[in-house]
């Protein structure tokens, strides 16, 4: 059992605005203006290929590193990131005189424990001997049930999801939800698919499972048959799964049924037995994302032999552990998902994934040490200003809208007024304490580190909403808007060079962090954020005529990126992508009037390395989207990711803007353009 973090949009998924406020290599371009001179290729124009004509020789001289499935600014600023927290970890597994219980001992033996290849190696599978004890000892139904919900205690997550978050119409209160899961593959696309691609991806997916189960000792021709039984469960459950663009409607995955009425939908299933067993007591309602998905469930739960699901919950306690066992087991499962899936010939460094891990585990442990030596207070300040002349920009832009009518605009005022800001990291840092970190073994702390989240999650059940909460750990290259707390949320990681630098030139940080800031805002007023009013309850509070309007322009942004071809004859999926294309394109035209709002007063900006501040405001934007991808990653992107890839991300916005028009010169027969009745304007 998980928080569900599907309502949560994030700037990004891997790929980031990253080049606000950089400047170039010593003495190649050299510039104090934050733009990348280095980077442009200048035999493009950039009315024909803004993106191009920003990054082409950036794009060029970066290749991929073999242990990347994409290389891009968000990359070269993560990289630097990493290298500090591997300092500060190094030092804590390092001080073997830390005061037990400590933050630092626990994410020193974490940290230290992951590292020790030659540990990992002597002990194979030997720590999850338990576990498989458990799953084995499985003898009826009612076991098979105490048997998930402990896999789902200790982060698991077998056959469904289920976890305690807001209630989405009632946001001051928490609740029990569940929703579709069970699946080894992306999506319930790769199971359906029958092209040639994904029938190749699925072959490779049940070999893979077949090699796992050889792994674990079982002989050839069982492993064989055990990775059938694990596919078919699987492919079950993706028949009965609903669609990424559908599983964006909040309307549609909110069902909220009595404990009773959830027991009648699935009688072989009894969910008084898995509540008792994961430790929920006394709750009267549930909501049920896919209702037809748990069909699925009671019908499985009957169909299915014991063995048989035995061989599933085998699979799922493996899978879900692999990465952190001995290297034969995570260099199986990173040949499925790094090379099959992502192209990604090579394994990152143990000390990576060991970071990454503990960052997971202990994410504000680490992050209040990397606040503590590495952000400047100056960063959270100026980032506060430019939120409130983001705000400030906002209203002005929501007073100007004429499809809109004054009812309609009361209501987005208001939420635009309650929208809370996080700025850097939390004001009350979470409490380690009870989470018991062991120099034993690096999955059982993995295991007691989920059980603690586990924990701390269904404490919530009754209690009164933590608005303090966080999402993202402070260490974090990225930022979000949760529309049920009606926040949006800046990490530390995102407030510095190169995402922003609070001694470049304002062009610059407003054409690259204001637009996040804004694209954060947007997203309260997407296509999904405007179902949610000004207090975070999924509430309708717009006109008729004004919701008709909002699907007029929202639909030339679908068919805007529909049209795009991302690689061969694979197009952009626009209505799977539409939230984050309608952030991007709000976000940035909210930014380009905050900071001419914020020249009030001020000379107007002169040419600096050529280019007008205008111009610099939409190249520190063009340039934050720079990236080389692979193949692979990108056609799973395209297939999986709400976010489109950053090429058509940076041109995309623009095209619609005059304002880009006007500073470039664009004019009808050059590639940007856009006739100004296909141009979506909306905020």
């Amino acid at each position: 059992m998980k928080k569900n973090l599907l309502n949560v949009t994030a700037l990004a998924t891997m790929i980031a605005l990253a080049s606000c406020g950089g400047g170039t290599k010593e003495g190649v371009g050299k510039s104090n203006s934050g733009i990348s001179l280095a980077n442009i290729d200048s035999t493009v124009r950039p009315q024909d290929d803004f993106y191009q004509f920003v990054n082409g020789k950036w794009l060029k001289n970066n290749p991929i590193p073999a242990t990347e499935s994409r290389w891009g600014s968000f990359n070269e600023l993560d990289k630097q990131n990493k290298e500090k927290l591997r300092m500060i970890l190094d030092a804590a597994a390092a001080n073997k005189s830390a005061t037990a219980g400590s933050n630092e001992q626990k994410i020193g033996d974490y940290y230290s424990l992951a590292m020790d290849s030659v540990k990992l190696n002597a002990d194979g599978v030997t720590p999850l001997k338990d576990e498989f004890d458990g799953i084995d000892k499985i003898k009826s139904t009612d076991d098979l049930i105490k048997e998930i919900a402990h896999l789902h205690t200790i982060g698991v997550g077998a056959l469904f999801g289920g976890y305690v978050d807001q209630d989405q119409k009632i946001s001051t209160a928490y609740i029990t939800q569940f929703y579709q899961g069970g699946l080894g593959l992306p999506d319930r696309d790769y199971y359906l698919d029958t092209d040639e691609r994904m029938v190749g991806i699925q072959k490779a997916y049940v070999e893979h499972i077949s090699n796992m189960f050889k792994l674990l000792g079982d002989k050839e021709d069982v492993a064989g048959k055990e990775a059938k039984t694990v596919f078919d469960i699987e492919m079950n459950l993706a028949k009965a799964s609903t669609n990424k663009v559908d599983l964006r409607d909040p309307n549609k995955n909110y069902n909220k049924k009595t404990v009773k009425e959830f027991a009648s939908l699935t009688p072989d299933f009894s969910w008084n037995t898995y509540l008792d067993a994961v430790g929920i007591k006394g709750i009267n309602e549930v909501i049920v994302g896919q209702p037809e998905f748990f069909k699925e469930v009671n019908r499985a739960t009957k169909a299915v032999s014991i063995n048989d699901w035995k061989t599933y919950l085998r699979w799922n306690l493996i899978n879900s552990s692999a990465h952190t066992l001995s290297d034969n087991f995570v260099n199986e499962h990173f040949q499925f998902y790094g090379t099959m899936l992502n192209g990604i010939p090579a394994l990152k460094p143990r000390w990576k994934r060991s970071l990454e891990a503990t960052d997971r585990a202990l994410g504000e442990a680490l992050g209040k040490v990397f606040v503590e030596k590495y952000f400047t207070e100056a960063s959270k300040k100026r980032v506060g200003e430019m939120v409130e002349n983001l705000i400030a920009a906002y209203r002005v832009r929501i007073n100007s809208r004429d499809w809109m009518s004054a009812e309609t605009k009361k209501q987005a005022m208001t939420k635009l007024d309650k929208v809370m800001k996080k700025l850097g990291y939390p004001d009350k840092w979470r409490d380690y304490s009870s989470l018991d970190i062991k120099h034993d073994s690096y999955i059982q702390n993995l295991l007691r580190a989920n059980k603690f989240e586990y924990n701390y999650m269904i404490n919530k059940l009754g209690k009164p909403i933590d608005r303090g909460e966080w999402g993202m750990t402070p260490p974090t290259i990225n930022a979000y808007y949760n529309p049920a707390m009606n926040e949006i949320v800046f990490p530390a990681g995102i407030m510095q060079p190169v995402f922003f630098n609070p001694d470049a030139d304002d062009a610059v940080n407003y054409g690259c962090m204001g637009a996040i800031i804004g694209h954060e805002l947007t997203h309260g007023f997407d296509d999904e954020g405007c179902k949610y009013d000004a207090d975070g309850n999924l509430k309708n509070w717009w006109t008729s005529k004004d919701s008709s309007n909002f699907a007029a322009k929202t639909d030339m942004v679908v068919k805007q990126f529909d049209n795009y071809i991302a690689i061969d004859s694979m197009h952009v999926n626009g209505h799977l992508t539409l939230g984050e294309n309608i952030a991007d394109l709000g976000g940035l035209t909210i930014s380009y009037y905050a900071f001419k709002k914020s020249l009030e007063g001020k000379p107007a900006p002169e040419k600096i390395d050529g280019f007008t501040a205008e111009q610099r405001f939409f190249m520190a934007w063009g340039q934050g989207w720079r990236s080389n991808m692979r193949d692979k990653a990108l056609r799973n992107q395209v297939q999986t990711n709400p976010h489109s890839p950053g090429n058509f991300r940076a041109n995309g916005a623009p095209s619609n803007m005059q304002e880009f028009y006007d500073a470039f010169g664009v004019k009808e027969g050059d590639k940007m353009y856009r006739p100004k009745a296909e141009r979506a304007e909306i905020w």
